[in-house]
């Protein structure tokens, strides 16, 4: 297994399991306290969902890096999107802003789909990689969405960090 693969599947997955570390309390606790839909998976399924996509992504990204032709723009395209996707989880948890953690997923899921196609044009089966990360995003965002609406408290107005 090549260096370079091993460090575009590691980023991601690093990545992600970073940016939700200081998130863990919030799960535990004021999560639990808010009003969630009836189809809010249980808090077991995230972090093997999420570690799946970021293996996946990070070896779609591989495969696009190391293709022949130029993949400059699909891989700024790449980072971007994963920047969007690590700060997600602390607006949401940690800073308790559903509604910013909802303007930033709708921008993420975006992201998404735009790497979908330019990483598609470059590597066809990278783009098709994509696809189950999109699906989950649009789950997620479904389901932020759902949250915001039921806890309109916690909608528009600045919350007091009560970590």
């Amino acid at each position: 297994m090549s260096s370079s693969l091993i460090i575009s599947v590691a980023i991601p997955v690093l990545g992600g399991f970073l940016s939700a570390l200081p998130t863990r309390e919030a799960v535990r606790s004021w999560y639990t306290t808010i009003n969630k839909p009836g189809f809010t998976p249980p808090n077991w399924l995230f972090a093997p969902a999420w570690t799946l996509l970021y293996i996946v992504m990070g070896y779609a990204s591989y495969r696009v890096k190391s293709s022949e032709s130029t993949a400059s723009a699909a891989l700024v395209l790449y980072w971007v999107q994963l920047g969007f996707n690590f700060m997600w989880s602390p607006l949401f948890f940690y800073f308790k802003r559903i509604d910013l953690a909802m303007v930033n997923i709708s921008i993420h899921w975006v992201l998404i789909l735009a790497t979908m196609i330019t990483f598609w044009q470059v590597d066809t089966i990278a783009g098709v990689l994509f696809l189950p990360y999109l699906a989950w995003v649009s789950y997620a965002s479904a389901l932020n969405w759902s949250i915001l609406k039921l806890n309109p408290s916690t909608n528009s107005e600045y919350q007091r960090l009560d970590r």
